[in-house]
C-alpha cells in the first residue's frame, strides 16, 4: 500500500511561508548616521609667484590652532595660474599643512581668483544608533527576523572608534603615505606625549578645546551641519 504525502506538504509549506514577515523598523539593523559640512578659506599668494603672501602662514597657523582645520577632515587645495605654477602653490599650503598633521589632496575648481587657492574643509560627524534596542520580546521567535538589537554593538563601536568619519562616507584613494605625520605619531607614542582628541563640540565647526591633533571621532557629538564636501569642478585659472 502506498501513501502519498503530496497533499500533506503542501499546506505545510503554506503555513511556514507564512511565518515569514517582514522586518519591521525596530527589528532593523542598526546603523550609523554620518552628517557632513564643508568649509572654505581663500588663501593669498604673490603676483605670480609660489610664495605665500605676508600674514597668510601665521592665518593658516591660527585657523589649525583654533580647530578650524584638523587631521581628520577632508581637505582639498584649489590654486590658480598654470599647472605648474598652481601645483606650486598647493604644495605650499600642504607643506603648511603638514605640520600639523593634516594631510590635503588637490583639486581644480571651475573659478578661483588670479594669485589665489582656495582650502576646502570638510568635516563629517557620527551619529550613533539608538542602542540598546530592546523594543522587541526576547522570547523565542519563529518569524526568521532579525532581533531589534541586531548590529548594535558593532555599529556603536564602529562610530566610536573611527578616527575619521568621513572614511564611513567614501574611502580615499590608494596612494603613497605622506612620511611627516606617520612619523610624528610614532614619535609621540614612543616618547609618551599621544594627543588625546578634541572635545565634542555642538557644530563640527567649533573650536577644538582637546588635544588638537589626535582626530576627530565625532562619535559622541552627534549628528551636526548639512550637506557633504565639495565635488572638484575643472578648469582651474
Amino acid at each position: 500500500m502506498k501513501i502519498r504525502l503530496y497533499p500533506i506538504a503542501v499546506p505545510l509549506l503554506l503555513g511556514l511561508a507564512a511565518c515569514v514577515t517582514e522586518y519591521s523598523k525596530s527589528e532593523a539593523p542598526a546603523a550609523l548616521q554620518v552628517d557632513g559640512a564643508e568649509s572654505r578659506v581663500e588663501i593669498a599668494f604673490a603676483g605670480g609667484s609660489d610664495r605665500l603672501a605676508a600674514g597668510e602662514a601665521r592665518r593658516l597657523d591660527g585657523l589649525m590652532l583654533a580647530g578650524n582645520i584638523r587631521p581628520a577632515d577632508r581637505v582639498a587645495i584649489a590654486a590658480a595660474g598654470p599647472p605648474r605654477l598652481a601645483e606650486r602653490r598647493a604644495a605650499a599650503i600642504s607643506s603648511e599643512l603638514l605640520r600639523y598633521g593634516i594631510v590635503a589632496r588637490t583639486a581644480t575648481l571651475d573659478t578661483v581668483p588670479a594669485n589665489r587657492a582656495i582650502v576646502s574643509v570638510g568635516r563629517y560627524t557620527v551619529t550613533l544608533p539608538a542602542c540598546p534596542n530592546w523594543s522587541q520580546s526576547q522570547s523565542t521567535q519563529f518569524t526568521n527576523a532579525l532581533s531589534s538589537y541586531y548590529g548594535c554593538a558593532n555599529a556603536t563601536n564602529l562610530g566610536l572608534m573611527v578616527a575619521s568619519p568621513a572614511d564611513l562616507v567614501s574611502g580615499r584613494p590608494l596612494a603613497q603615505a605622506d612620511g611627516r605625520p606617520a612619523v610624528a605619531a610614532v614619535e609621540r607614542y614612543l616618547t609618551d606625549r599621544v594627543k588625546p582628541p578634541p572635545s565634542p563640540t555642538a557644530t563640527p565647526f567649533a573650536s577644538s578645546t582637546g588635544g588638537g591633533g589626535g582626530g576627530d571621532t565625532g562619535g559622541a557629538a552627534g549628528g551636526a551641519g548639512a550637506g557633504a564636501a565639495a565635488g572638484a569642478g575643472a578648469g582651474a585659472q
